[in-house]
């Protein structure tokens, strides 16, 4: 294969190996230029275990870039054959692909992978749906837990004297969110300061649940998905995933 552009990654790699490595040097306060050589010098009077010298060094950094874009295909491709192909191709020996070959298995691969991504998809919706089901019926008949006739299922922790939010208001509220399983995706404490919103730019079940206390109060918030982030989910919230929420309302900002 003679043709570079259909190597996406050898096009990133020579971007960006001259900026990482002008990135390692330091700057001279006066120019405000890398100093010329620093680099080559910190690598060369660098120890890291198991990599000796510079050569081993840079290598091992381009793998392992490499290795970090390729880890979401891992069980796709065959790494002694993909060895075999950056040897050649360093070498000028790789096997000639034209771009139309290329091009065509590319194409398929991508609609491959595409199709097993979108199976997956549904079939975690599934599970969810059927776990946040689950979840909901027994957890209804618990001391203390009220469901509306949203699905919206609370507890009251601490109930508060102050005044209850409207829909287009703005609150200061702390809070932690989980999955059912108890992990943690999002909490307000973590990052030491709370978070501040308006009620009609969160979930439903945000704005639900947040309408039901009064400022000084403390719920536990169990949010199904069709009040969620129904069935595509987003970043660590898979499709069809029930939430569970930690919240305490701290004040009503400005009214809407």
């Amino acid at each position: 294969m003679k043709t570079s552009k259909r190597i996406a990654l050898a096009g990133m790699l020579a971007v960006s190996l001259p900026l990482a490595m002008t990135a390692c040097k330091p700057i001279d306060k006066e120019t405000g230029k890398p100093v010329e050589g620093a680099a080559d010098t910190a690598a060369a009077g660098g120890e890291i275990a198991g990599l000796k010298g510079e050569r081993e060094q840079i290598s091992y950094i381009i793998g392992n870039q490499m290795g970090e874009q390729l880890k979401q295909i891992k069980d796709e491709i065959d790494l002694k054959t993909l060895t075999r192909a950056i040897d050649e191709t360093i070498n000028d020996k790789a096997i000639e692909i034209s771009d139309e070959q290329a091009m065509t298995i590319m194409q398929a691969f991508g609609e491959r992978m595409q199709a097993k991504q979108i199976a997956e998809m549904e079939e975690k919706s599934k599970v969810n749906a059927a776990e946040g089901e689950a979840f909901f019926a027994e957890n209804a008949g618990k001391e203390g837990v009220q469901t509306t006739a949203s699905g919206l299922q609370y507890k009251v922790i601490t109930e508060g004297t102050g005044a209850k939010p409207g829909p287009n208001d703005t609150v200061r509220v702390h809070y932690k969110g989980t999955l059912l399983n108890g992990e943690t995706f999002d909490s307000s404490y973590d990052r030491g300061e709370p978070a501040q919103f308006a009620l009609n730019q969160v979930v439903p079940g945000w704005q639900e649940g947040l309408q039901l206390m009064p400022v000084g109060s403390k719920y536990q918030l169990w949010i199904p998905a069709s009040l969620g982030y129904g069935e595509m989910g987003t970043g660590p919230i898979g499709p069809n995933q029930a939430l569970v929420f930690e919240v305490e309302l701290l004040d009503i900002v400005s009214g809407g």
